[in-house]
């Protein structure tokens, strides 16, 4: 028989148990369906991190100080980060301190206790992009400027939660007070998350000083700066690392990140997982190369007669073993065809259901997309019909090497 007529015998084999051959192709079904899940949801989680990484910018740099519990006397003030910028403008545009603090936020008899408080600079907003350096946007009013940083005012830009929930939907020029202190609002950002309470919705920026003085602290742990250019990222960082070394005189002391480093790492990241996460899914691929091997030998058993008659007749063994692999890679892809209809179909719907949470979380306008490329199911299906031709030789091996006069008088 020629490949056609193998594979025409192989369909109505399969035709004539289909309970019996649907539990053979589980293995597969279950093994290419979930390698298929897993590949889109870690690719549609990659895409959306890029595109909030694309969203800050790539010209931007983080700068950790582990000031270790205070005990160092070496320390860099506000005034050297900016001394720095002004000194490199054509590597260094501007640059922010990053102070977190913590404070009960009342707005008349109403208070609340998980709003995030951070205290930053006036180049924390880019008004050209209308966008803050941890991808905010602004709604309404204004952000903070030279002279309200400067100047220590109490003045702060309030997110869209606190907005509808402190203010009735009209924030500026209101007052809401941080630990007794009174500041008044002069800008309102727009909705980034799911807007409730301890979302990205829920924050407040103010004047870095007015959030030390918050803290009861005198020095600034984190830094943001902008690089001129995406290509000066790296001199800008060099820099940066210099300028720090000359302080510590320790490597230890402080830790500089681009943003393009960030988004490599946890691309790295991810895709590691990925490749474990597949690993272990692909377990149940070699299960149902197991039980394709298992019907396989069966088939041989209760086959023997027809290939005494086939070898009687002339056929050789590499006919009677290719008949056999046939089949054996034929049941192989209709699982693996089963599988890829059952991966996209769960992978459309778990897309749906957890994107939509973490768009919610994540905000930005980022999205989220689980869409299996063609070379995932392309190498999925390949493996499958791999896996089934593998461990389908042995039978088909088998059913070879049987001798013609015992297969004619087997019963």
């Amino acid at each position: 028989m020629n490949f056609t007529q193998s594979f025409r015998l192989a369909l109505k084999s399969l035709m004539t148990s289909k309970m019996r051959a649907l539990l053979t192709m589980l293995g597969i079904i279950i093994g290419v369906g979930a390698v298929i899940v897993i590949t889109s949801l870690g690719n549609g989680m990659q895409q959306m991190m890029n595109q909030q990484f694309e969203q800050l910018g790539a010209n931007l740099l983080q700068v950790q100080i582990y000031n270790f519990g205070g005990l160092s006397s070496r320390t860099v003030s506000p005034d050297d980060m900016y001394a720095l910028v002004d000194k490199y403008p054509q590597y260094l545009s501007g640059v922010s301190p990053y102070v977190m603090t913590q404070g009960v936020v009342r707005e008349g008899s109403e208070e609340f206790t998980r709003t995030s408080i951070y205290g930053v600079s006036e180049f924390f907003y880019d008004a050209r992009r209308n966008q803050a350096m941890s991808g905010e946007t602004l709604a309404k009013g204004r952000f903070l400027s030279y002279i309200d940083v400067s100047r220590y005012q109490n003045v702060c830009v309030v997110g869209s939660y606190l907005e509808q929930n402190a203010f009735g939907g009209d924030a500026l020029g209101k007052t809401l007070t941080i630990n007794g202190t009174p500041f008044t609002v002069i800008g309102v950002l727009a909705e980034k998350a799911d807007n409730s309470e301890g979302s990205g919705d829920d924050v407040i920026f103010l004047p870095y000083g007015n959030a030390m003085r918050l803290n009861g602290t005198g020095s600034v742990d984190l830094y943001l700066f902008n690089s001129t250019s995406k290509e000066g990222s790296t001199t800008a960082k060099g820099i940066i690392e210099n300028r720090l070394f000359q302080t510590y005189q320790d490597d230890n002391a402080y830790f500089v990140m681009s943003s393009a480093e960030m988004m490599d790492a946890m691309n790295t990241m991810m895709s590691t997982m990925m490749i474990v996460l597949v690993a272990i899914a692909a377990i149940s691929l070699l299960v149902g190369g197991i039980g394709i091997m298992n019907i396989m030998l069966v088939s041989v058993t209760e086959r023997t007669r027809e290939i005494g008659i086939r070898k009687s007749l002339g056929a050789k063994r590499k006919d009677i073993r290719g008949q056999f692999i046939i089949e054996a890679g034929t049941t192989s892809a209709i699982g693996g065809l089963l599988g890829i209809g059952v991966g996209i179909a769960l992978a459309q719907l778990a897309g749906g259901l957890i994107g939509g949470m973490m768009a919610a979380q994540m905000g930005g306008g980022a999205t989220f997309s689980a869409v299996p490329t063609l070379g995932s199911i392309g190498i999925a299906f390949g493996v499958s019909v791999g896996i089934g031709v593998l461990f389908g030789y042995l039978p088909a091996n088998k059913a070879a090497r049987l001798n013609p006069i015992d297969a004619l008088r087997y019963d």
